[in-house]
């Protein structure tokens, strides 16, 4: 009989190397990479903002202008609980890779548009991948580091943000100036390269569902059928159909049931992509609605304001970028710090209910300009909106990853941003609508007939109205003005609703261990808490 081989006693044993995600290096490589996903997605919301009047007024499409932004958010919206419930089945790796790609021929698209339909498919492109690379992000992050010690983290991807903020309308000024506005698209070529390599050589983390996955196809579908119908019900009604036209009330009809067969769906689904008992959490409910208010105000404000600054001002495209730098100074540092305090302290409750009414205070503050209101004063009210979003927008994230388990993380990060970025599909959609409604109306009442200029309304650019006579400049000018700044004040209320709902979370401690164990059957029955305090 063959003798057996000696049995390495366990302290003899070789020591295990450890992953790439479980060293110091590893991590900040790790993070590094996703810094550049996620700057990657938040630049594709800004860049376009300050190139936006002189790209659809060459294609000209100035009253589809709300189509360029609202196409980006509508599809990433869809995407982001795909991308989340997919992680959490499959692994993160492989998706990320196909989210990045998926951006970067959205990109290529939009830089050989002709015409205004070819640039917006560019855009839905986009959106299809830029959805998973803020997600994606979030949740690889909570995949790695223990809630505890995530704040500070999350306050520099909040940074991001702050940085795409500026950075973006500068690059669009820029490009749209010097090279073109083409280029707005043709710079994500060389970041998203980048973010390939990065995920391609750094990402390595563990898969917690070894099992078959089983997608949740109906649910995917209506939750896209209801997405689109609400978003088209906001875009269009009062400017292309009257509210109560038949095209607007189906499409209302649309959203509310395909919304209703989701939920019958959801329920008897094994696997759903948004699982209903996400909403057994109270914490879970009161961050998302006020992510979602938030989302409203934050998209609605800061998506038209550089092109407001440019037919106000009279302002070029790189200096109404430039004039967005206090409001990144100021989200960069509330974001970071806050992250910090987090972090350090254990306590978070107080940032976003803060945050909430200093978002207020800036919207009321935004709402009081006019054409002779000095820009230093403008740049004022910016940050104090910045300081306001920075003390919230990553802190409720943490908030809900903490509040589930490892297997259940990007789920529920995607849930949360997906109900965010409806507000801001909503708030993008409804302030667009009303803003281009109101000034066609103004323009069409004040203005001589064709608008001063060949090709009328449609066709009026920054560096077009700069050009006609002063009594003409002035009526645009004040028009853009009286079109856009009341909207400013309708959203104050959404911030106040949100700060009284945050008042009512429960400051639950930051989880200090990550559990990588299989995810116990009292998870299925709602227990779906972190181990914490450890």
């Amino acid at each position: 009989m063959a003798s057996s081989a000696p049995t390495i006693p366990s302290s003899q044993a070789a020591p295990r190397r450890p992953h790439s995600h479980e060293t110091k290096r590893g991590i900040i490589l790790l993070f590094v990479g996703l810094m550049l996903s996620m700057l990657l997605a938040s630049l594709s919301q800004t860049v376009l903002s300050a190139a936006l009047p002189t790209m659809v007024g060459e294609l000209n499409g100035v009253t589809e202008m709300l189509w360029v932004m609202t196409a980006y958010i509508l599809a990433s919206t869809i995407m982001m609980p795909i991308y989340g419930k997919l992680g959490d089945l499959i692994g993160r790796k492989g998706l990320l890779i196909g989210a990045i790609l998926a951006f970067m021929a959205g990109s290529v698209i939009g830089g050989l548009s002709g015409d205004m339909g070819m640039l917006i498919v560019g855009r839905v492109v986009q959106g299809l991948g830029g959805g998973g690379l803020i997600i994606l992000s979030q949740a690889i992050i909570a995949d790695v580091i223990p809630a505890r010690e995530r704040g500070k983290y999350m306050g520099i991807m909040g940074a991001v943000f702050a940085v795409s903020s500026v950075a973006g309308p500068l690059l669009g000024g820029w490009f749209t100036e010097g090279i073109g506005w083409r280029w707005t698209f043709w710079i994500n070529l060389p970041l998203g390269a980048l973010a390939l390599v990065a995920a391609f050589a750094f990402l390595h983390i563990p898969r917690y569902n070894q099992e078959k996955p089983r997608i949740d196809y109906w649910g995917m579908a209506l939750l896209a059928a209801a997405t689109t119908c609400l978003i088209l019900a906001a875009s269009w009604g009062g400017n292309d159909f009257a509210w109560d036209s038949p095209t607007i009330v189906g499409l209302i009809a649309g959203t509310v049931i395909a919304a209703i067969v989701f939920v019958l769906v959801e329920r008897r689904t094994a696997e759903p992509i948004i699982p209903l008992r996400l909403f057994k959490q109270r914490n879970f409910n009161l961050t998302t609605i006020a992510g979602l208010l938030t989302g409203v105000a934050m998209f609605g404000a800061i998506g038209y304001l550089p092109t407001y600054l440019q037919m106000t001002f009279g302002l070029d495209a790189t200096t109404a970028g430039l004039l967005m730098i206090p409001m990144m100074g100021a989200l960069l540092l509330t974001s970071v710090v806050t992250g910090f305090l987090a972090s350090k302290y254990g306590r978070y409750k107080w940032m976003p209910i803060s945050g909430s009414l200093v978002v207020a205070a800036g919207l009321t503050l935004l709402s009081t300009m006019t054409p002779q209101t000095p820009l230093w004063v403008y740049c004022c009210y910016l940050a104090v909106m910045g300081m306001g979003l920075g003390m919230s927008m990553q802190i409720l994230v943490l908030i809900v990853q903490n509040t589930f388990h490892i297997t259940m993380v990007g789920t529920a990060t995607a849930a949360n941003n997906y109900f965010r970025q409806i507000g801001a599909s909503l708030g993008s959609a409804i302030v667009g609508s009303l803003f281009a409604t109101r000034l066609t109306e103004l323009l069409a009442k004040q203005l001589p007939a064709g608008g001063g200029q060949a090709g009328g309304i449609d066709s009026l650019t920054p560096g077009a109205v700069l050009d006609l006579p002063a009594g003409i400049r002035h009526i645009i000018d004040q028009a853009y003005n009286d079109a856009l700044t009341p909207l400013f004040l309708y959203m104050m209320p959404l911030l106040l609703i949100a700060c009284l709902l945050l008042c009512f979370l429960k400051e639950k401690a930051l989880a200090t261990t990550i559990e990588r164990d299989a995810v116990p059957e009292s998870i299925g029955e709602g227990n779906l808490l972190v181990t914490g305090g450890k």
